[in-house]
C-alpha cells in the first residue's frame, strides 16, 4: 500500500464546460491531487520538480503540460524561492465528455484525440513559446460564454499541432477500444501491465496478439510508440518507480521484484528513463511529497 496517496479533486462543472484558474505560490491547492478532467497547466513563475504519476522531472517559467483524467500530479517549487509569488500557474480543466460531444458534432475536431490520448500519462510540450502559451490562457481568462469554449479550442489545435510531446509517465494506460488490431495490441499492453515481472518475448507477445512477429512489431510501435522490449522496460521502471517511493524494500529487492535480472542494467534504464539514480529517485519523491502532505 503506497504511503503516498493523492487527494481526490472534484470538479464542479454544473455552470460550465470548462474550469480556468491561476494561483500563487505557497498555495494549498499546490498539493499531491488527482481529479477526472484534463489538466492544461502552465508554470509562469519559479523552478522545481514536477511530479505527474511516476515522473519526477524539472519545470521552469514557460513549462506547459497536459494530465489526463485521474492522473496524480503536483509542481513542488525548490525551497531556494523565499518570497511569495503572486501568479504561478495558469490551469485549466475540462472533461472527457465535452470533448467527446464536441467530436460528435464536428468529427474534424477528432484530430485531437491523439494528444489527449497521450495525456494518459501526462505529455510535457517542450519547446512551445511561453509567450504564446500565456496569450491563450489569457484569452480563455478574460472570456465569457461562447468566446471562452472557442478560445479554449483554438489553443487545442495549437498544442495538437505542436510537433515536441514529451509523454512522462506510465502510471496511466489507456488502450484504444476501436476492435481490430488496437484491441490485440491492447490485450498483449494489459498482460504487460498486469504481469510486467514475467518474461514475454516478441514473439509469446505476437502469438498472444494472433499476428506475425514483424506484424506485430510494426503494429505493438505504431500504436504503442515504443518498440516492444522498450515498452517493457518502462513499464517496469515505472512499477519500480512506486515501489520505491511506497515500499522500503532494498533496491536490488525492486530490481528482481520489477523483472530485471541484473542490477547494473536496471540501474542503466532507470537512470536513462529518470534520469536519476533509483535511490536518487526515492529520496527525492519521499522528501518533496511527503514534505508536501505534511504541509496540508
Amino acid at each position: 500500500m503506497s504511503i503516498i496517496h493523492p487527494e481526490i479533486e472534484l470538479v464542479d462543472r454544473s455552470t460550465q464546460s470548462i474550469r480556468y484558474l491561476e494561483h500563487g505560490w505557497p498555495s494549498d491547492l499546490c498539493r499531491w491531487h488527482a481529479h477526472e478532467e484534463y489538466e492544461l497547466h502552465l508554470i509562469t513563475a519559479t523552478r522545481g520538480k514536477a511530479f505527474v504519476g511516476d515522473y519526477i522531472g524539472d519545470f521552469q517559467p514557460g513549462t506547459l503540460f497536459l494530465t489526463g483524467p485521474n492522473l496524480p500530479h503536483n509542481w513542488i517549487t525548490d525551497e531556494v524561492w523565499k518570497e511569495p509569488v503572486a501568479v504561478r500557474d495558469m490551469l485549466v480543466q475540462f472533461s472527457q465528455n465535452s470533448i467527446d460531444r464536441l467530436a460528435r458534432a464536428f468529427p474534424e475536431f477528432g484530430e485531437v484525440r491523439h494528444t489527449l490520448l497521450a495525456a494518459q500519462s501526462g505529455i510535457e510540450f517542450t519547446g512551445f513559446n511561453a509567450t504564446f502559451a500565456r496569450g491563450h490562457f489569457e484569452a480563455i481568462r478574460d472570456s465569457v460564454g461562447p468566446e471562452r469554449i472557442l478560445a479554449f479550442i483554438r489553443f487545442l489545435v495549437r498544442l495538437n499541432e505542436h510537433a515536441e510531446k514529451k509523454e512522462l509517465s506510465v502510471a496511466k494506460l489507456v488502450q484504444p477500444k476501436d476492435g481490430g488490431k488496437h484491441t490485440r495490441i491492447g490485450a498483449v499492453v494489459d498482460h504487460i501491465v498486469q504481469n510486467f515481472a514475467d518474461e514475454l518475448s516478441v514473439d509469446a507477445a505476437a502469438a498472444m496478439a494472433g499476428m506475425s512477429g514483424a506484424t506485430f512489431s510494426r503494429n505493438f510501435h505504431a500504436i504503442t510508440g515504443n518498440r516492444f522490449i522498450e515498452f517493457v522496460n518502462r513499464v517496469r521502471i515505472g512499477q519500480a518507480c512506486s515501489l520505491l517511493y511506497a515500499t522500503d524494500e532494498q533496491v536490488t529487492t525492486i530490481c528482481y521484484q520489477v523483472g530485471f535480472q541484473n542490477l547494473a542494467n536496471f540501474n542503466r534504464h532507470f537512470l536513462k528513463m529518470k534520469g536519476t539514480t533509483p535511490s536518487a529517485y526515492r529520496d527525492i519523491a519521499r522528501k518533496e511529497l511527503m514534505t508536501t502532505q505534511e504541509r496540508l
